[in-house]
């Protein structure tokens, strides 16, 4: 092997080792992704194989100008992991930050398909080849030349189309985190709590947000909107189903005032979601991360919202009573926090004719909820975000969340039980700063008797 690709052999190594080094030590939790990124990376050379031959030219300035464009993405990508070494990314511009990794992100997706498209070619035509080459085709009679003239033309076909593909998603990419990750979607629904008897609360109006994930919002304008829009539903309650940053308390600092204009008759409650933990990064001290905690703590009282860390409300109207039961995150996944507990957040709830839990993880509801607490009417949900992508036309509802969440966006009713569940698609996003298919919810609840 020439001594120049044992070059390039050991400095892929050693940026593997390196981006290794480097995820481990800020962000540990994303290590489970880090062979995803390897298998990323490789797709993305073998891609890069297939555009050299197609846009090669004796102008150097030209030539090496590609070059830097093509590799840009990996390029920003590594000197902002080096970059965060010096300076942390929470103290960056949030505008420049969003952008960045957003932009990152939609290329590598556009890069994904056509990488794929052209590797399954690839591959398709090795095991033809091979075939071919055992049963000697060759003496059957065909015209090799024919046939070779058709696969090169197919294979040109097959690599415009390809190319033109990524280009399309890239550009669906990036109109998803400039247009549609702030087109708020207003969905309405009914729930009738089989515990009512009265009219008292019949017409009582929740409005239902979730994941803000302030980490993520480039400018506050937006946040505004969606703030106006809630208090223009006039609501009797606002409930949030966590994970209010995306690693850190001091994400959501620049938004406090617009989130202290949040109005509704009986308040504002709120949960934690997995993101809220601090769990994401890795802190200097046990204490530097209980400080995190604290600080989203204060946080919560000063921009007026009741947080419900396995406690409970009660709602009066007449003679009626609704129990609003606010837990920490609990998953089926054993990835993510499981602090939640109904047992002590219902004590002392004593009778009421109807509760509503908040939860943040829809995996809680058939796991523990219809299993153990039937008494429960209804939970609100988040965390899925729909995952961010998918379709929602009459007739269509579809998305990747749905292979890994049963319960992924929108309303359910367990059969045995009549319990209801209901899923908020969130207000932000997290990863892909963008929407696509899935747009960004507030989800207003009429209560029915």
């Amino acid at each position: 092997m020439k001594l120049k690709n044992w070059y390039i052999i050991g400095s892929v190594g050693l940026f593997l080792l390196a981006g290794f080094m480097l995820t481990w030590l800020v962000y540990p939790k994303n290590l489970v992704r880090y062979p995803f990124f390897i298998a990323l990376l490789l797709l993305d050379f073998y891609l890069w194989t297939k555009v050299r031959d197609r846009i090669f030219t004796y102008n150097k300035v030209l030539k090496y100008l590609v070059v830097a464009i093509y590799w840009s993405p990996l390029i920003a990508l590594s000197l902002s992991m080096l970059a965060n070494i010096i300076v942390p990314q929470s103290q960056w511009n949030q505008l420049f930050r969003v952008y960045l990794f957003g932009g990152i992100f939609a290329i590598y997706i556009g890069k994904i398909i056509p990488g794929v498209l052209l590797l399954s070619w690839d591959v398709i035509h090795f095991v033809f080849r091979l075939v071919r080459s055992i049963f000697y085709f060759k003496k059957l009679g065909l015209n090799q030349t024919s046939q070779d003239t058709k696969r090169i033309n197919r294979r040109k076909f097959l690599g415009d189309t390809a190319l033109a593909t990524g280009g399309l998603i890239i550009g669906t990419m990036f109109t998803g985190m400039f247009k549609w990750v702030h087109q708020f979607s207003i969905r309405e629904i009914d729930v009738q709590l089989k515990g009512l008897k009265s009219t008292a609360f019949d017409g009582y109006r929740i409005v239902q947000l979730s994941d803000l994930h302030l980490g993520g919002w480039a400018d506050e304008s937006a946040l505004e909107q969606a703030v106006e829009e809630v208090n223009n539903l006039n609501p009797d309650l606002v409930v949030f189903t966590g994970d209010l940053v995306n690693y850190r308390t001091d994400e959501a600092f620049r938004f406090k005032n617009i989130l202290s204009k949040l109005k509704a008759k009986d308040g504002v409650s709120a949960i934690l979601g997995n993101h809220d933990y601090g769990d994401y990064l890795n802190w200097p001290s046990r204490a530097a991360k209980q400080e995190n905690m604290n600080q989203l703590f204060d946080f919560f009282n000063e921009i007026g919202w009741k947080l419900l860390r396995n406690e409970h409300l009660i709602l009066t109207r007449e003679t009626e009573k609704i129990a609003i039961i606010g837990v920490e995150n609990w998953s089926k996944n054993n990835r993510f926090p499981r602090y939640g507990d109904i047992l002590k957040a219902s004590k002392g709830i004593g009778q009421v004719q109807g509760k509503i839990l908040l939860s943040h993880d829809p995996s809680h509801w058939n796991t523990i909820v219809t299993q153990k607490h039937k008494d429960i009417d209804l939970m609100l949900a988040g965390h899925t975000h729909g995952f961010q992508f998918g379709i929602e036309i009459p007739g269509i509802k579809w998305s990747p969340a749905q292979y890994m969440y049963e319960e992924w966006a929108g309303l359910y009713t367990n059969a045995d039980t009549n319990q209801k569940l209901y899923v908020n698609r969130g207000l932000g996003s997290i990863g892909y700063p963008g929407r696509i298919g899935i747009l960004p919810e507030i989800t207003l609840i009429n209560l029915k008797a």
